[in-house]
């Protein structure tokens, strides 16, 4: 089954900014879906008459109206009208009773998916139609979940600004606590009073003012001061990071999320989990983890020390071609060393691309001065966001090469005003990479298989290592463009 990015990138035309988004949106739906006792179904337009399903949840806290699996499924327009409203109108649309192809009798919504003031996408939101009167914890339910979906509607859920974290949770079955405008208590579940009460808190919580209590209860007073500024920033309406606090050796995990509707403040609602028995399990893992980190910082300290011999042997040398052999291979070890330092740093297996080329840059230059006497400026443009070991690791030494045999051929000696632009463009679909210079340009009688070693090299690591393509042509305005492209669907 295809993944919604790879579905997005096959699809649609969607900037990556854009599918981060919906990437955004579909990693918060459990909860939405829980609170409105609904199937959720993402749609996208594919062209001026079909839509297709792209994601599909199904809500813990009832029973499902949509058994079938929705996803790559292509309806076209004059059987979804509801969608083409909600397109064209940007507001949610509908909410009358409708059958289903399975037979179930349904309300439906459908709400428009708004990033950046432009509708991308819109979203079934189906509950199954029930005679039984609604719960105090339904009603409250089902109020936050209109609340969060007209932010939907409006672009401000999820909020683009805030980055992604590495925990989950917590649901809204977990436990969950309603907010008015004042950041005084409405509602608050059983889950969420055995929370409390585990940190220490046995009274009830209903128009307690919720950020002081908490903060009396949480003996750490720097967390119990950033938990309490969480909660009111999410009752002003600012979009705030979930956290973890310990109690009375019980860990909790909250989360404050603000509501609101027109620019106006409605409260908050803060979702409490406790975790003390998984982190218990996850404190046993702490071990494995430091251990994969310290070999790669071993590795990186042994491809640094094997760095650091080539260039002694370098320097002592006295024939120019063995010297700038040696610091070429200086140069690549060094770049894979970089690799290793980053990973050993790293909270997970990811690599941050940009810091790699922002640090691989001034190494290059240094290389390059020394060995063609040259110094023209190396400047990066775009970003190449956050890429698995397995792509960063050739991806980065390819840019190496190729930016090092700009800086040594593209420029007569000694000249110091040339510029070379490292480009990057990465969609859902392919990362482009574009390195240009302004010097003398390709010479006329150019082949790869008459390259010299680093273009073999570059060549080989794209073409086997990246699975992408390169081209190598002169510029419009002189000098010389190589142009990688790296695909990304089906990778991480």
């Amino acid at each position: 089954m295809s993944t919604l990015r790879e579905l997005l990138a096959e699809h649609t035309p969607l900037h990556t900014t854009a599918v981060d988004h919906l990437q955004r949106l579909v990693g918060e739906w459990q909860l939405l879906s829980d609170l409105s006792f609904s199937d959720l179904a993402l749609w996208v337009r594919i062209n001026d008459h079909q839509l297709l399903c792209v994601a599909q949840v199904r809500p813990t806290t009832g029973a499902t109206v949509w058994p079938d699996d929705l996803v790559t499924r292509v309806v076209p327009d004059r059987s979804h009208p509801l969608a083409g409203e909600a397109w064209r109108t940007g507001k949610l649309t509908g909410g009358e009773v409708t059958t289903l192809p399975n037979h179930t009798r349904a309300r439906r919504v459908v709400v428009p998916v708004r990033f950046r003031g432009e509708v991308i996408a819109v979203m079934n939101r189906d509950i199954a139609l029930t005679s039984h009167d609604s719960s105090r914890l339904e009603t409250v339910y089902l109020q936050s979940a209109e609340d969060l979906l007209q932010m939907v509607a409006a672009g401000t859920f999820p909020p683009e600004d805030l980055p992604s974290e590495i925990i989950t949770g917590p649901r809204a079955g977990d436990g969950l606590i309603r907010l008015n405008r004042d950041g005084r208590v409405t509602y608050a579940t059983p889950n969420a009073l055995s929370a409390y009460h585990r940190l220490g808190f046995t009274e009830g919580l209903i128009d307690v003012e919720l950020a002081d209590q908490t903060k009396r209860l949480i003996p750490d007073p720097f967390d119990a001061a950033e938990l309490a500024k969480r909660i009111r920033q999410a009752v002003d309406g600012t979009p705030t990071l979930r956290m973890e606090v310990e109690a009375r050796t019980a860990t909790v995990v909250f989360r404050a999320m603000p509501l609101r509707t027109d620019g106006e403040s409605l409260g908050a609602l803060v979702l409490v989990r406790d975790v003390t028995e998984v982190r218990r399990r996850d404190r046993a893992l702490l071990t494995k983890d430091a251990t994969i980190r310290e070999i790669h910082h071993r590795v990186k300290n042994n491809l640094q020390t094997v760095a650091a011999l080539l260039r002694l042997q370098a320097r002592r040398s006295d024939q120019r071609a063995v010297r700038r052999a040696l610091q070429e291979s200086t140069r690549r070890v060094a770049t894979i060393a970089l690799i290793h330092e980053t990973l050993s740093t790293s909270l997970d297996d990811r690599v941050d691309m940009d810091q790699i080329v922002d640090r691989l840059v001034p190494l290059i230059v240094d290389v390059s001065a020394v060995a063609s006497e040259t110094a023209p400026r190396v400047v990066r443009v775009g970003s190449f966001g956050v890429l698995s070991p397995e792509l960063a690791t050739p991806l980065v030494m390819v840019l190496a090469e190729v930016v090092q045999n700009a800086m040594q051929h593209a420029y007569l000696p000694e000249q110091t005003d040339g510029l070379v632009l490292i480009t990057a463009d990465r969609t859902s679909r392919s990362l482009d990479v574009l390195i240009s210079d302004d010097g003398l340009g390709l010479p006329s009688d150019f082949s790869w298989e008459h390259a010299g070693l680093g273009l073999q090299i570059v060549r080989t690591l794209v073409t086997a290592e990246l699975q992408g393509s390169i081209e190598m042509n002169p510029s419009r305005t002189g000098g010389t463009e190589v142009m990688v492209t790296v695909p990304m669907k089906g990778r991480k």
